[in-house]
Formats: structure tokens, C-alpha cells, sequence
């Protein structure tokens, strides 16, 4: 199960699933408010439960915004979750000043791309709102991935035109106010729950990932591996996805410890 990153689809997997696709069955999913779910609002919580229905038991791999769906869903439905893979995700922020600051931030890039969304939810838009719709959006795409963290990704890798035509703006929008890192709750206190083997990875150029990722393996404790990708930032699955892609084959093919914690029967 391949789940994309915010303002992405499962359309950014191509090239990682032409890897994988001749040794595993994959599954791509469109996260709540992208692409083909551009029209299905939910939180972290609420989307942990339809991404559980709608991909079912497997090895889940997430990035980023998608990693953090499927650190929920492994709390929530470990019986569903063989393996999990955890791509430039953090758990959550800690700092409850910082997270409402991150909220703010979230709800003014959401206003930006739907205003008054969140009180009055957008109307599709007329074949009169498309070019506004567009411009709009291509303008937040063109901001958001002009951060320093995508400063190493290729533009062809980033598929810029994929994500404009694939997603809309009150899909976005509605992804940022709902499952922002703003608006859930960080669940660094859970890790050690995982029982299932767990692979941690981030690109060596993205030193505030890198960090994070080093310090969930800490907290997952012996059932977890970390693995830095040299020359990668932020998304590394797609700066440098043979790499990453050769990463995930070990890391699957490899035989599951035997016990990985104490356990409970209930």
C-alpha cells in the first residue's frame, strides 16, 4: 500500500511501483481531499479508518502527510498492518504553542485556496470559476513546492502539472484544515505500541526529518530500522526512488522477528 504526501496522488508512485510491481501486488490510494477523493473530507482519524477499508491488510508505506495516515492506522488497526514504512513522517508536535502556530499557518494556506471554506463548504466549481480555479491553484502548488525542503527535487520528478490537474482547491483546503499537522494530536508516546517491523526512512539533506526519524526508531524500540538516504531531502522516494525502492525490497522480503514486545490477550 503506497500512500502519497500532501497535494500529491497515487499517481506520484509511478516510478516507485514500476520497481516493485513484478515481486509484490501494490495498491495506490488518493488521500481525502486529493485526486479522485478530492470530495471526501476527513481528519487523520476518520482517514486512518477509510484508508483501512479501502486497502485492507499489507505492508503500508506513507510519506510525509501519508505517513502520517499510516502511523494512525497501524495504532488503530495493527491486525491490518504486516510491515510499515514511515517516509519523512513525524509522529506529531509536541509543543502545544508551536502546533496551534502550525494550525494558523495551515488555515491561512487553506483560506487562500478555498476562502470561506470552512465555514460554507465550496460548491463545485462552473465551467466560469475553472480558470480562477486553476490559477489559484497553480499558484499554491508553484509556492508550496518552492520550499527549501523540495529544493534538491527535480521538476519533472516533482510532476507539478499531475498534481494541478489531479487535485482541486476545496480538496486541498479541506486536507489542511482537517488533517493538518495543526489539528492532530502527536502520538510520540504511542510508538512503542507498535508491534509489527517498522522502517523508519528520510533523506540525509533533510536534517529536521532525519532527526525525527533517528529518534522514533529510539522510541519504537528493537523492532525498528532506520534507514538515511545520502543526497535526498524531503522526498526522497521520488529524488532518489531505485535507492529507496531497493530499501523497501529488503526491508519487505526480510523474515519477521519472531516476537517483537510483550503482548496482551484480550
Amino acid at each position: 500500500m503506497l500512500v502519497h504526501g500532501f497535494t500529491q496522488t497515487g499517481r506520484s508512485w509511478d516510478e516507485m511501483a514500476s520497481e516493485l510491481v513484478g515481486e509484490h501486488e501494490i495498491v495506490v490510494v488518493d488521500l481525502p481531499g486529493h485526486g479522485q477523493s478530492s470530495a471526501v473530507h476527513a481528519g487523520i482519524e476518520s482517514g486512518a479508518r477509510l484508508l483501512a477499508d479501502a486497502a485492507g491488510q499489507g505492508t503500508y508505506v506513507g510519506y510525509s502527510m501519508g505517513g502520517r495516515y499510516c502511523l494512525r492506522l497501524a495504532l488503530s488497526f495493527p491486525h491490518l498492518v504486516e510491515r510499515l514504512v514511515l517516509i519523512s513522517t513525524s509522529p506529531g508536535i509536541e509543543d502545544p504553542a508551536e502546533r496551534a502556530a502550525r494550525k494558523v499557518s495551515d488555515d491561512a494556506l487553506a483560506e487562500s485556496l478555498d476562502p470561506g471554506g470552512a465555514t460554507s463548504p465550496s460548491p463545485p466549481p462552473t465551467a466560469a470559476d475553472v480558470p480562477d480555479e486553476r490559477a489559484r491553484l497553480k499558484s499554491f502548488l508553484h509556492t508550496w513546492l518552492s520550499r527549501p525542503m523540495f529544493s534538491d527535487l527535480d521538476p519533472a520528478l516533482a510532476r507539478l502539472e499531475s498534481r494541478l490537474a489531479e487535485n482541486t482547491c476545496a480538496g486541498l483546503a479541506s486536507s489542511l484544515r482537517l488533517a493538518g499537522a495543526g489539528v492532530t494530536d502527536p502520538v510520540w508516546r504511542r510508538l512503542g505500541e507498535l508491534r509489527m517491523p517498522v522502517l523508519v526512512v528520510a533523506g540525509m539533506r533533510d536534517h529536521k526529518y532525519a532527526r525525527i526519524a533517528a529518534r522514533m526508531v529510539d522510541e519504537i524500540g528493537s523492532g525498528a530500522q532506520l534507514a538515511l538516504i545520502d543526497g535526498a531531502g524531503h522526498a526522497a522516494h521520488l529524488a532518489r526512488h531505485q535507492e529507496v525502492a531497493r530499501i523497501l525490497r529488503a526491508f519487505i522480503d526480510a523474515p519477521a522477528p519472531a516476537i517483537l514486545g510483550p503482548c496482551a490477550c484480550t
